[in-house]
């Protein structure tokens, strides 16, 4: 078919044609975000989850939503490597700079803006941070070099600035996982401070399964200030609405076949669902996908994948990582006994440690219960045994 017309999009954080089976999780952000408007209580939302399940999209929607609600929303992400304080400086100015054009918020936003300049001077201890701003420092607030108690500061200020205009300001954070557990613990305590204090500020943040341990790590009471939601693939109802819907708005048709191939095919995964469905249909010669269609659009998808979202994570590894992934992959999907893995290396539990411990860091691998081992990315296994199958 057409594929001008072609309506999947399977990208990182594309929103899909349709948003299937997810009206619950939705739903129970719109309502934290309506409390956290009216002034009432809210406790930050956590999803997690594997990579491909839709974690990115959902905090676009959630942020869309905030923003049709009058919110502020300030939108982060954390890549390996850098502080909190440099993803989260620039972006926070953005958003007060925003704040400070309505002349209800002036003085508050300003004030706000005064204390980013001075929570910005931690440049001399996180070296990473790059945003300047042509404001005094509010001298005494934010700026004592101590993370946990400049952070907790800079957000009480940012709520007051929100309060003043009668809005809210929502944090939200991509990829959790990557923030250092010192900072992580700092985060946790600011928004403690400012939830303690009733002020408008919020978080929904996204990541991977590891994020639960540390945050639990980094403070003991994180499991009551945060609410955790857990993202999966969809059910079979919602991946067969997610292929068949935006296929029937466009005046086509897949036969049952074909969706039972494609629902066997990715196990309701979105992102590989949008995979199939936009191979599907440009490989379809008519208005109808076929059976045949959908059997090869599954040699055309995953040789897409294998090209792009399985390799751009198989390329970071180094040659020892490779090994040890390429060991779990051959005890299956797992997750996988940690002994397990060492014997198919023939090596020591204890050997392999470090090597385990840097998988879980670049977010490739998981701990689901003690002692166990699994892949972050679904079908991983599989590709490992494509990619390296002797």
């Amino acid at each position: 078919m057409d594929p001008r017309r072609n309506p999947f999009a399977p990208g990182a954080g594309t929103q899909p044609p349709e948003l299937a089976g997810r009206d619950d999780l939705i739903e129970k952000a719109e309502i934290a975000l309506d409390r956290i408007a009216a002034g009432r209580p809210a406790r930050s939302l956590i999803l997690y989850g594997l990579r491909g399940v839709g974690k990115t999209v959902l905090l676009g929607k959630i942020r869309s939503d905030a923003e049709a609600r009058g919110l502020f929303p300030v939108r982060i992400e954390a890549p390996e490597n850098r502080s909190l304080p440099a993803i989260l400086a620039a972006p926070l100015r953005a958003m007060l700079l925003k704040l400070d054009r309505l002349e209800a918020a002036k003085s508050g936003a300003k004030k706000a803006l005064s204390a980013l300049a001075s929570f910005a001077r931690l440049k001399m201890k996180y070296a990473d941070i790059e945003v300047s701003l042509d404001l005094e420092p509010l001298r005494g607030t934010a700026d004592s070099g101590d993370l946990e108690l400049d952070l907790a500061e800079l957000l009480a200020v940012v709520g007051e600035a929100a309060r003043e205009r009668a809005t809210a300001v929502v944090l939200f954070l991509d990829e959790i996982q990557y923030v250092e557990e010192a900072e992580l613990s700092a985060l946790i305590s600011a928004l403690h401070t400012v939830a303690q204090e009733k002020l408008p500020v919020t978080m929904v943040a996204a990541g991977l399964p590891q994020l639960l341990g540390r945050m639990g790590r980094a403070k003991s009471y994180s499991e009551r200030l945060f609410e955790y939601v857990p993202v999966g693939k969809l059910d079979e109802g919602a991946a067969r609405v997610a292929i068949t819907r935006p296929i029937e708005r466009e005046g086509a048709t897949i036969e049952e076949a074909a969706i039972a191939e494609i629902l066997r095919a990715t196990e309701g995964y979105p992102y590989f669902l949008q995979e199939w469905g936009k191979h599907c249909w440009d490989l379809a010669f008519d208005e109808t996908i076929t059976l045949t269609d959908a059997e090869n659009a599954g040699v055309t998808a995953l040789a897409e994948l294998d090209s792009s979202f399985f390799r751009v994570r198989f390329d970071r590894l180094t040659p020892s990582e490779k090994r040890y992934m390429r060991a779990m992959a051959t005890l299956g999907a797992g997750p996988h006994r940690s002994g397990d893995i060492a014997d198919a290396m023939g090596k020591a539990v204890n050997q392999l440690a470090p090597i385990r411990n840097s998988l879980i860091k670049k977010g490739m691998l998981y701990s689901p219960a003690h002692g166990d081992t699994a892949f972050t990315v679904p079908m991983f296994d599989q590709f490992m045994m494509r990619t390296m199958p002797a």
